[in-house]
């Protein structure tokens, strides 16, 4: 079993679950705070879905506001270990910001490669905040990976995109979070699937507590991609992938083949949810939960709400039946990470003179 969580400081994911980990006693124990992110209890979505137990794990409270830090840390720190000096990385936002917050916690040169005018201005602003070397390339976010792979190759500069396996290793450890928390797994969890490596990490983390016998049992696994970046839903890459969710704007995931086994192996889904269904998710989470998520981390809400829908249209059928079910929404990502798309919801404003008078009838106290 994992340590117990100290009391007076975050010890990070690397002490945490240091038996879990590829850890040695060259390895840097490296910590930004990441880990011991919150599970919160729905408090109106469930009922509008018919849930009593809902739940959303909050990985955009992590240091750097998103889940790439779980395994940034340990691809970092091996990096280190193995001598590094620089590490790349091709992104869409959250791994630039991840990548270049603990290159510079570990004063390691960091190189990011984002697709021109195709990543959100709060992502790059990390990066560029933490002093990473910043290349736009005039192409999609599968060419600058696969350029980065090849870098990696020819040079030794440490790649921490999720094709580097430290970088899955550290992300299941929100999986044995939320085991920690419920006591046993959820029966259903909802992801939204980009790169896909964060559904292959989880089920990874499920399947290891369960065959350690600190779960009873696994969940089925329901994966949301946008409609306009559905490569898997399709069964082929999409060349051109688009979608208002930048950080899964992804047309040939690294991890799809993982992907492929967490779905199947779990007896899930992975499905497509459209933009405007994702805007509605959205807002929903932000006005009737209090969670400003990334539109990205609502696609898995919009494909909780369109599950939901089924269900009620399908009565009878005990698969899609959510009603005595433990369900988890996973919340990628901060909404600060992407501030364009919420200033460009119309927002209600009253104009009134600044007199007391005035602002009480406005506010309907008088």
């Amino acid at each position: 079993m994992s340590s117990t969580v100290s009391n007076s400081a975050r010890e990070g994911i690397l002490r945490r679950y240091r038996d879990r980990l590829p850890i040695t006693d060259a390895t840097p124990m490296l910590c930004l705070g990441e880990g011991e992110t919150p599970l919160v209890l729905s408090r109106r979505l469930g009922e509008r879905v018919g849930c009593r137990r809902l739940y959303f794990k909050l990985e955009m409270c992590n240091p750097t506001g998103s889940f790439k830090d779980r395994g940034m840390v340990v691809a970092v720190a091996k990096a280190m270990e193995e001598g590094a000096r620089a590490v790349l990385c091709a992104s869409t936002g959250n791994t630039s910001a991840s990548a270049a917050a603990y290159a510079a916690h570990c004063g390691l040169e960091a190189f990011v490669l984002v697709p021109r005018d195709n990543i959100a201005r709060g992502k790059l602003a990390q990066a560029v905040a933490h002093g990473a070397r910043v290349l736009a390339l005039q192409g999609n976010f599968d060419t600058a990976l696969e350029i980065a792979r090849e870098i990696s190759r020819r040079h030794p500069v440490a790649i921490v995109n999720s094709v580097n396996p430290n970088r899955i290793q550290g992300q299941k450890t929100a999986a044995f979070e939320i085991v920690d928390a419920l006591a046993d797994a959820p029966d259903i969890l909802f992801i939204p699937v980009g790169n896909a490596g964060n559904i292959t990490a989880y089920w990874l983390g499920f399947v290891e507590y369960y065959q350690a016998e600190l779960a009873a049992r696994k969940p089925r696994i329901m994966g949301w991609q946008a409609a306009g970046a559905a490569p898997i839903v399709r069964g082929e890459p999409v060349e051109q992938p688009e979608t208002v969710a930048s950080a899964i704007r992804i047309g040939n995931p690294a991890s799809w083949k993982g992907a492929l086994a967490a779905r199947d192996e779990s007896g899930g889904a992975i499905e497509a949810v459209t933009d405007e269904e994702i805007m509605d998710a959205y807002r929903l989470l932000a006005q009737e939960e209090g969670i400003f998520a990334e539109p990205a981390s609502a696609a898995c809400v919009a494909g909780l709400l369109k599950h939901a829908l089924s269900a009620k249209q399908s009565k009878g059928t005990p698969e899609l039946d959510i009603a005595d079910k433990t369900v988890v929404c996973i919340i990628t990502g901060h909404g600060l990470k992407d501030p364009e798309t919420a200033l460009a919801i119309e927002a209600e404003m009253t104009d009134v003179p600044a007199e007391l008078a005035a602002v009480e009838r406005a506010m309907a106290l008088t």
